[in-house]
């Protein structure tokens, strides 16, 4: 299936050999992994998308990742694609929000934004 994307007033085909400015940190990575508090253990979560594009965590509302988690807050995550691991790349990440998920009861969408490549 090909997808059709509207750029500005122009619309492409990503198929088409041109770079599509609609890219996504998921286009390239699947997971991510951090510390908290620069202590063991690590936590390792899938990247999932929201409708707006923009790439979050499902954390549980009452895990010690969701409390420890701030708004605001700027972690060092390692984002690894899909079929390695460990090998990933270090990017600063902004926690820009906690949304409770209207799926999954219990559940929150911590939202991620990259502040460094």
């Amino acid at each position: 299936m090909f997808k059709l994307v509207k750029i500005g007033n122009q619309n492409t085909n990503p198929f088409d050999g041109s770079k599509s400015e609609e890219k996504t940190i998921i286009d390239e990575y699947y997971r991510v992994q951090f510390f908290l508090n620069g202590k063991v253990p690590s936590y390792l979560f899938k990247l999932r998308n929201n409708s707006s594009n923009k790439p979050y965590i499902l954390v549980k509302q009452d895990s010690y990742v969701f409390r420890e988690l701030n708004v605001g807050d700027i972690l060092d995550m390692e984002y690894n694609p899909a079929d390695s691991f460990g090998n990933g790349q270090l990017f600063k990440t902004l926690i820009t929000s906690k949304i409770p998920h209207d799926r999954y009861t219990g559940y929150s969408m911590v939202e991620l934004s990259i502040i460094n490549n």
